[in-house]
């Protein structure tokens, strides 16, 4: 109740050090750090861009969100409460599946460890919760019971169950995002980049919900506690919980468009991929064959021909081996055959 007022030049100097939100960054970041070294010993190359997401992007929303500002007057306003949820939940796992940490897990790993770690993540378990459909409703309903239940009220009260809060918004968040944007094959295997694009753009419209019920909700979320708490140069409780909605509805449109960029960029840099793989199989393919030999005569010489030829001799067109798709049973087999005249 005793703090300034939360204006634009203050809020770069307002921070405050959040011990458990700390310690899981440097693990992450230790972690993701040791894998970059590890392949680099070995000869192997990972994306310097890859790691700089990481850490910016990803990391650093986190620490953005439980030390800076935000998680100073959380506690006061609502409205720095929910952005803080919001880059939890969105944001921040967006930026550490951009670094594709299990890919490098799984590539700087023992085989043996990495063989355990695949069974982990591709578990039937592990498969139904990170199934899109599935996660989406997670992080739906993961914010709704936020909100709309004592919990939130709750762990501004307790510090342990804030954290907690933290922590869950957080995995919810990854549990959608990772499988989408990882190179392991998490998915099934119909989930294409134009499905993969169609529930991104599903679940920016379910992002949405918990923004609009927060600012249209006449109910004040946590009502008791910010009234008891609100510092006399505020906004109203109830304009303040409007700030805050719109603020959700704001951050979960905008993230969104980067989301559906990064699907559509590896859309084309797999269909490139597979457009270079199929005209090197061509290629190779195509190559002329060696000409056929004479079979030798009785006296060692080569045959002649029976008739003998009156006009200019005529090279013979070498012999080429059938093109692939006229013996390929597959379905790109099937297309070709079928758009030949």
């Amino acid at each position: 109740m005793n703090l300034p007022d939360l204006t634009f030049s203050r809020f770069p100097a307002m921070w405050q050090l959040d011990g458990p939100a700390l310690l899981l960054v440097l693990v992450l970041g230790g972690l993701y750090g040791w894998g970059v070294v590890r392949l680099r010993r070995r000869g192997e190359r990972w994306s310097a861009g890859r790691t700089a997401v990481f850490a910016l992007l990803g990391l650093g929303t986190i620490v953005v969100a439980t030390m800076s500002a935000l998680a100073v007057y959380d506690e006061v306003l609502f409205w720095p409460a929910a952005v803080q949820n919001i880059l939890l939940d969105l944001i921040a796992p967006l930026g550490l599946a951009l670094g594709d940490p299990l890919s490098l897990a799984c590539r700087a790993l023992p085989g043996r460890a990495a063989a355990r770690l695949r069974r982990a993540v591709t578990g039937r378990f592990a498969r139904l919760l990170a199934f899109p459909l599935v996660s989406s409703l997670l992080v739906l309903v993961s914010e709704l019971c936020v909100y709309f239940t004592p919990y939130f009220e709750t762990a501004l009260r307790h510090g342990a169950l804030h954290q907690l809060m933290y922590a869950q918004l957080l995995l919810v968040g990854c549990l959608f995002v990772l499988p989408v944007l990882t190179e392991e094959a998490l998915l099934p295997s119909w989930c294409s980049h134009p499905v993969r694009a169609a529930m991104v753009f599903f679940d920016g419209l379910i992002d949405a919900v918990p923004g609009i019920v927060v600012m249209t909700s006449g109910t004040l979320i946590a009502g008791t506690w910010y009234s008891q708490h609100s510092p006399s140069w505020a906004p109203d409780v109830q304009r303040d919980q409007q700030i805050g909605g719109g603020a959700m509805i704001t951050l979960a449109e905008l993230v969104g468009v980067p989301f559906l960029l990064v699907i559509f960029v590896q859309w084309v840099r797999s269909e490139r991929a597979r457009t270079v793989a199929l005209d090197r199989r061509l290629d190779a393919e195509l190559i002329p064959a060696a000409p056929r030999a004479t079979p030798a005569g009785p006296g060692g010489s080569a045959a002649s021909p029976a008739v003998a030829s009156t006009g200019p001799e005529v090279p013979a067109e070498p012999e080429r081996v059938r093109p692939w798709w006229e013996s390929d049973g597959g379905i790109v087999g099937d297309r070709m055959r079928q758009g030949r005249p």
